[in-house]
C-alpha cells in the first residue's frame, strides 16, 4: 500500500443500510441474520477502490438473503445487510481496526491492531479481497471509517439486538441463526470424496445446546447434503457476541457451499437455487417448531 491519502465521504442519506422482513409477527423463537449478502456499493467507495465491482463481490455471501427469505415469510424475523462486506464487515468487532490502513489514525494503544483478522487484512474494514488483492491504492481516513461504523455498522447491530430482545421477551428463548456462504474452493480443500456442503457452527458447542445443532444437521443430512460441524468454520463475531445462555439467548452459524446454488464466477443463481432454498427454509421452519417444544 502506498502513502497516497484517500479521503472521501459517503452520503448515507441516500443509502438503505439493511432490509428487514417479518419483524412484527414472531411465530418461532428464531431470528435470522444475513450480514454478508449486501451488494449495494456506495458510489464514492467504488470510485476510490482500485478493484472492479466483480472483484469486490468475491467476498460476498451471494444470495444468502434470498435463500432464507422463505423461512422468514413463514414467521421468522430476518435482517439482511445491504452494504457489501468489503465496505464494512458487521461480522467483526468494531475495534478490529488496522491502524496501518489510515493516514490519520490516533496514536493510542487502545486503537492498536485488534485481532488476527486485522493482521491479514480482514478486520471490520477489509484491506484485501480473495487472492490478497488490495482494495485501495493508498491510506484511508480514520475519520471516514468511523463514519462507516456510526452510520452503517452500529444501526445494523442496534436493530439486530432489538429483534433478539423482542424474541426473547415473547418466548423466553431466542436462537439467532447467522447465515453465510462458503467458497467452494474452501469446501474442497479437505481432500475428501464429497465436499462439505453445509457447515453448522456453534463455537464447539459453546453457543447453543448440542441438541439444536444436531437437529439442524440432521434436517440437512436427510435431504442428501454433506454436513460438518465447526469445520471449516466454528463461528465468528456475531455468533460469539450475541450468545447469552443465562438469558436463554443462543446462537448458531450456518455456512452453505456456494457451488450448490450459484455460479461463483459470474455471481448468478444456478438451476439448483430454488431446490436449495426450499431445503434450507424447510429445515429452518422445522427448527422453529422443534424449538417451541425444546424451550419448554
Amino acid at each position: 500500500m502506498t502513502d497516497k491519502h484517500i479521503d472521501f465521504r459517503i452520503n448515507y442519506k441516500t443509502l438503505k443500510i439493511f432490509d428487514e422482513y417479518n419483524t412484527k409477527d414472531f411465530v418461532y423463537p428464531i431470528v435470522l441474520s444475513s450480514p454478508h449478502s449486501g451488494k449495494d456499493f456506495p458510489a464514492e467507495f467504488l470510485k476510490n477502490s482500485c478493484l472492479s465491482k466483480a472483484e469486490l463481490r468475491s467476498s460476498e455471501d451471494g444470495f444468502v438473503d434470498d435463500i432464507i427469505l422463505g423461512a422468514s415469510q413463514a414467521g421468522i424475523p430476518m435482517i439482511a445487510m445491504n452494504l457489501p462486506r468489503t465496505f464494512i464487515d458487521v461480522n467483526r468487532d468494531k475495534i478490529e481496526l488496522d491502524n496501518s490502513m489510515y493516514f490519520d489514525a490516533p496514536q493510542s494503544p487502545s486503537n492498536a491492531i485488534g485481532s488476527r483478522r486485522c493482521r491479514v487484512g480482514l478486520g471490520v474494514v477489509h484491506r484485501i479481497v480473495a487472492q490478497n488483492k488490495p482494495i485501495y491504492k493508498g491510506l484511508l481516513s480514520f475519520a471516514e471509517v468511523q463514519e462507516r461504523i456510526k452510520f452503517a455498522y452500529d444501526p445494523y447491530h442496534k436493530r439486530l439486538k432489538q429483534l433478539i430482545d423482542k424474541c426473547q421477551k415473547k418466548f423466553g428463548f431466542c436462537l439467532l441463526v447467522d447465515c453465510h456462504s462458503m467458497p467452494s474452493k474452501i469446501c474442497n480443500i479437505m481432500n475428501e470424496t464429497k465436499p462439505v456442503e453445509f457447515c453448522i457452527s456453534n463455537l464447539f458447542d459453546e453457543s447453543c445446546p448440542a441438541e439444536i445443532s444436531e437437529f439442524v444437521g440432521q434436517q440437512l443430512s436427510t435431504k442428501g447434503y454433506r454436513v460438518e460441524f465447526n469445520r471449516p468454520y466454528a463461528g465468528a463475531f456475531i455468533t460469539f457476541n450475541y450468545c447469552q445462555p443465562r438469558k436463554n439467548i443462543f446462537t448458531l452459524q450456518i455456512e452453505m457451499n456456494r457451488s450448490l446454488y450459484m455460479d461463483e464466477n459470474v455471481y448468478k443463481k444456478n438451476a439448483n437455487f430454488q431446490s436449495v432454498s426450499s431445503n434450507v427454509c424447510e429445515s429452518l421452519i422445522a427448527l422453529g417448531k422443534f424449538l417451541l417444544d425444546f424451550k419448554k
